[in-house]
């Protein structure tokens, strides 16, 4: 289940359950849509791609599964990118699609 991280690890912008500013990358790293644009949609950790994360139903529409029942993570993770390095990391990245790199 997806830990729904509470804040982008670039800019600690807040990025709550609902937000649809919320992007993440196939190890749920958590960065908010502007930040995502500053790094060029390459992950800074793994080199993958972003996509918008799901949101977590705020009602329990079947039984237990809900925000409420599985809430989300409160645990920040703020690690600034140093975006001099990530140009250089992401330079050779940027332009494969997602899918192949």
């Amino acid at each position: 289940m997806l830990e729904l991280r509470p804040t982008c690890e670039h800019c600690d912008k807040p990025l709550p359950p609902a937000s649809t500013e919320a992007m993440i990358c196939s190890y749920e790293c958590t960065f908010c849509r502007d930040c995502v644009a500053l790094l060029h949609d390459v992950c800074p950790n793994c080199g993958g791609g972003f996509v918008p994360r799901p949101i977590r139903p705020a009602q329990e529409w079947r039984g237990g599964v809900c925000l409420g029942r599985q809430p989300a993570s409160d645990k920040r993770v703020f690690k600034p990118v140093d975006l001099a390095a990530h140009d250089a990391f992401a330079a050779r990245l940027r332009e494969l699609p997602p899918e192949r790199r």
